[in-house]
């Protein structure tokens, strides 16, 4: 009777760790999908750093606002 090969052995273990590895990763792309989806979700909700605020130029808040010259112009 014919004996496995040590090359063959190897070789069938190199297969299982790739299915393995592939099984993980398929399992991260379905989970990554899970948090996108709950991400758009709580995405909805406006938030609170930047509400209120209006694309293009803001006006100066009012420590800006200079005082007039004391020349008169």
């Amino acid at each position: 009777m014919a004996r496995k090969s040590k090359d063959t052995f190897q070789k069938l273990e190199r297969q299982k760790e790739k299915q393995q590895k592939q099984r993980d990763k398929e399992a991260r792309r379905v989970e990554s999908k899970k948090a996108k989806a709950e991400r758009k979700q709580v995405d909805t909700v406006e938030d609170l750093d930047i509400a209120g605020i209006m694309p293009g130029p803001q006006p100066l808040s009012e420590h800006w606002d200079f005082a007039p010259r004391r020349d008169g112009k």
